[in-house]
């Protein structure tokens, strides 16, 4: 089994999200010794900027027109990150939640490998997935505790989930899970360590449902 392990968080070991899917991976791991990660850093890829050329190869891809120099170069980038999404089997990923969103280098990963032709496809009437994903895990972390009837309800605050699942499943993603820990990041760090205890524990629920 081939797996996808998304890392979007730049804390390193420090990082919560990264440290609930790095132990989740280690538990399906356990389980089935033939499992291969590949793990994609968002801040260690040193992704190409989303520019003029990148653009270029974008559209000239699409009508099959002849690229620059510059525009093929970013283009075989490009197309090396696709690669590890159309390689993979199942996968794990793990964010953290800025500003209420996605932090901005795993949207530029995202703007990067969604490409027409590669991960999905469009007839100019409706999308279609292109990837074979039979499973994947979101591991969504944040600072606060979102709830309705609050006054951070998450259906006002919760800009994180809703576009990666659906981006996620608009790609080729067939069952999909998320689990969220909220307070992750909290002044009363005892209860942070309660929700990520909580969050883990789920996690290691999930092990035999990813693997199967």
């Amino acid at each position: 089994m081939k797996l996808l392990e998304i890392q979007s968080s730049p804390r390193g070991e420090s990082s919560d999200s990264i440290s609930l899917t790095k132990s989740f991976i280690e538990a399906c791991k356990s389980d089935d010794t033939s499992i291969v990660v590949d793990t994609l850093n968002v801040w260690h890829e040193r992704l190409p900027e989303f520019d003029y050329e990148a653009i270029g190869a974008k559209y000239k891809a699409v009508k099959h027109e002849t690229m620059t120099e510059a525009e093929s170069n970013v283009w075989e980038r490009i197309q090396s990150l696709i690669q590890r999404f159309q390689n993979a089997d199942r996968i794990v990923l793990g964010t953290p939640m800025w500003n209420f969103g996605l932090p901005y280098k795993l949207k530029q990963l995202i703007d990067l490998v969604a490409q027409r032709n590669y991960l999905f496809a469009y007839d100019g009437k409706q999308y279609g997935p292109l990837l074979n994903v039979e499973k994947a895990i979101v591991v969504y972390t944040r600072g606060s505790r979102f709830l309705e009837g609050t006054p951070i309800p998450p259906s006002r605050f919760d800009h994180q989930t809703n576009y990666l699942d659906f981006w996620l499943q608009l790609v080729g993603v067939r069952d999909l899970r998320s689990v969220i820990v909220d307070n992750a990041w909290n002044q009363d760090r005892q209860e942070s360590e309660v929700s990520l205890a909580k969050g883990k524990a789920t996690l290691e629920r999930l092990v035999e449902w990813f693997l199967n």
